[in-house]
């Protein structure tokens, strides 16, 4: 292919030392020319390597902290534990939301109508927070799911009519999923050869995902899933600044997860002392 572009006639041929290219004697000065300066360039370009992030650990302590507070949020809920009225204490209601009572946006996160509704997110959230896990380490990407949860409430509270009352899991599910996009979007080296179209697949899948699970069913709230979804694009465009020594630090870590628990605790105090 070298000495045909150049007009160098040739033909591959079977020697004693194997395949060979055989051109006439006149060509044999230029050819050899060619095929040399070919192999000249070849090895001074440089060598583009594809390299990947790597996966972080505490993802799966992660979402075993997550199954257990959302299971543990339910039992006090049935049980009305300490005589607090879990669900009127810390449902979204639009309304004493947009009055001051933020730590509703937190507490309706981790409340549930019943059996099938923790268990869809418990299932769902499990699964992109153990992904988003291993990307962004345990500790960050749970404060990262929460806070996008939380501020998916807050815009859905904004939105909607003050007597609006949302609960559920399924803002921060979605808010994980956006995180999710955000992280798949960002920028490259190696996708510099890619099309439009395979640039933005990421964000393509995710509206997919986000109109099959969160757009269908008598009462699901629609604007609290696409509110999370959109919080989570933030939030997880934000993360994807970060860069890999903070991620891989253990302190951060453990302080980010730390910073989570202490904010689900903080925010279920002023729901109990508001009662």
């Amino acid at each position: 292919m070298v000495l045909e572009s150049v007009g160098i006639a040739s033909e591959l041929a079977r020697t004693e030392l194997g395949w060979g290219v055989v051109v006439s004697n006149d060509d044999l000065a230029a050819a050899n020319a060619e095929v040399d300066a070919y192999g000249q360039d070849k090895a001074s370009e440089p060598i583009s390597v594809a390299t990947r992030d790597p996966l972080l650990g505490g993802a799966f302590i992660g979402v075993i902290f997550y199954v257990a507070i959302l299971v543990s949020v339910a039992v006090l809920n049935e049980i009305s534990a300490y005589g607090v009225h879990w669900m009127a204490a810390g449902e979204m209601r639009a309304g004493p939301v947009m009055s001051g009572q933020l730590w509703r946006t937190v507490t309706a996160l981790t409340l549930h109508a019943d059996a099938l509704h923790l268990i869809s997110n418990l299932v769902f959230g499990s699964v992109f927070g153990l992904l988003a896990g291993r990307i962004l380490g345990g500790g960050v990407a749970w404060l990262a799911i929460v806070l996008g949860g939380g501020f998916g409430n807050l815009l859905n509270a904004a939105l909607r009519d003050p007597t609006h009352i949302s609960i559920g899991a399924s803002t921060a599910v979605f808010a994980a999923l956006g995180t999710l996009v955000a992280l798949a979007l960002r920028p490259q080296v190696d996708r510099r050869s890619e099309t439009p179209m395979q640039r933005w697949s990421p964000l393509v899948a995710g509206i997919l995902l986000l109109a099959t699970l969160g757009l269908e069913g008598d009462r699901t709230d629609v604007l609290a899933h696409v509110s999370g979804f959109v919080s989570g694009l933030v939030i997880g465009g934000l993360c994807s600044l970060l860069p890999t020594r903070m991620l891989t630090c253990e302190r951060v870590q453990f302080g980010a997860a730390t910073a989570t628990l202490a904010t689900l605790v903080v925010a279920w105090v002023l729901a109990a002392g508001a009662r």
